[in-house]
C-alpha cells in the first residue's frame, strides 16, 4: 500500500532536508520502499547516509509546504533515537529507517528500507475530504513538468469545490498557497 508521508533526511552541513514522499509499506511498517527520482536532495542524501525518518502526520499544511519547497519556517524537531537525523515534533508517528538495498536502474530509484525504531507523538486526528484534496494538490504541484498545464488547472479546479465545501483555515490557506504556487509556475516562459 502506497502511504502519504513525510521523510526527513540530513543534507551534508547536517541540516534537515523535508520531503512529502509516497513509500510502499507494509501493514507493520517494519519495512518499506521509497522511490524518490534520482536528481532529487532526498535520494542524494539517502545515498550517502542511508537512514532516514518517516512521517505520518495528518498536517496538510506541511506536505503542501514540502511539495512545493516553501517550508521557512521549518517545522520543530528532535533528535532521533537510533539513526543520525531528525523526527518532525508534531508528527503523528514516526518510523526511523537503514536503507539496505539501492536499486538506481530506472529514472525513480528503489530504496528497500527497514525500521529501527518507531515512535509515536499524538493521535492521528484524521482526514476529511479537504485534506485528501489538499494532498492531492500537493501532488500535482509536484508534477508540473510532467502533466500539461490544462489538465491540473481542471483538477484544481475540483479539488476547489471539496475543500470550499468541507475544509478549515488549515485546508483553505494550504490550496491558496498551491494555487499560488502553480498560476506562478505556469506563468513562467518555458525553457524548451
Amino acid at each position: 500500500m502506497i502511504l502519504e508521508s513525510i521523510v526527513t533526511t540530513l543534507n551534508e552541513d547536517g541540516s534537515a532536508n523535508v520531503s512529502p514522499m509516497g513509500p510502499n509499506v507494509t501493514h507493520n511498517f517494519d519495512r518499506f520502499e521509497l522511490r524518490p527520482f534520482n536528481t532529487s536532495r532526498t535520494f542524494a542524501n539517502l545515498k550517502r547516509t542511508r537512514t532516514g525518518v518517516l512521517h505520518v502526520t495528518d498536517d496538510v499544511q506541511l506536505f503542501a509546504r514540502a511539495a512545493i519547497g516553501q517550508l521557512e519556517p521549518l517545522p520543530e524537531f528532535f533528535l532521533a533515537k537510533k539513526v543520525n537525523g531528525q523526527v518532525i515534533a508534531d508528527s503523528c508517528r514516526w518510523y526511523e529507517f537503514e536503507v539496505d538495498y539501492i536499486d538506481e536502474t530506472g529514472p525513480r530509484m528503489n530504496l528497500n528500507c527497514r525500521t529501527l525504531h518507531a515512535g509515536r507523538n499524538r493521535d492521528f486526528w484524521g482526514f476529511n475530504r479537504a485534506k485528501h484534496a489538499v494532498l492531492e494538490a500537493a501532488i500535482m504541484a509536484t508534477r508540473l513538468e510532467f502533466l500539461p498545464a490544462d489538465v491540473i488547472r481542471e483538477q484544481f479546479t475540483r479539488l476547489h469545490t471539496t475543500i470550499a465545501k468541507t475544509g478549515g483555515p488549515q485546508e483553505i490557506d494550504a490550496f491558496e498557497m498551491l494555487c499560488e504556487f502553480v498560476g506562478h509556475e505556469h506563468r513562467k516562459p518555458s525553457s524548451a
